[in-house]
């Protein structure tokens, strides 16, 4: 149910997979999770990233940086770390606070974070009207094929 799925995910599409296929599944697609589906959207959203490449410019590089703070600096507490540090994960669920932090704000874990997403999405997304075409489309559809099915 964890991070493991991101793993599976990533060596097809490292190797040219074009398609993630069962997010959402437990037990080799019986059963459907919402709380699951959350959790394996955030691993496809890392796994699009790792994809899309690592920029390597001057600002990524951070010569000056390395320049200024040298072998034996400490690199995590310079401003240029600080600037950039967010733009390699942005995860909604996994939790990186320490466990301190974690704890007094209740230790839940990922799935638990990710069914109450899931509870919220359900309970509140208004999805936009499709445009009145397309409902006309696919009330043509339906109708043609319930005709043609012997359905009227």
């Amino acid at each position: 149910m964890g991070h493991e799925k991101t793993l599976t995910g990533l060596i097809p599409a490292l190797a040219g997979a074009d398609m993630i296929y069962g997010p959402g599944m437990l037990e080799s697609g019986i059963t459907f999770d919402f709380g699951q589906l959350v959790l394996d959207c955030e691993f496809i959203r890392m796994i699009k990233f790792v994809l899309s490449g690592i920029r390597v410019n001057e600002e990524t590089i951070a010569l000056d940086a390395l320049k200024a703070i040298g072998s034996q600096g400490d690199f995590l507490a310079h401003p240029h770390t600080f600037q950039n540090m967010t733009k390699q994960s942005r995860s909604e669920l996994i939790d990186r606070r320490n466990r301190g932090k974690w704890e007094k704000d209740g230790a839940t874990d990922s799935y638990v974070r990710a069914s109450q997403k899931a509870r919220y999405i359900l309970e509140n997304h208004q999805p936009d009207p499709l445009p009145d075409h397309v409902i006309s489309r696919i009330r043509k559809i339906v109708t043609e094929t319930e005709r043609e099915m012997g359905i009227e």
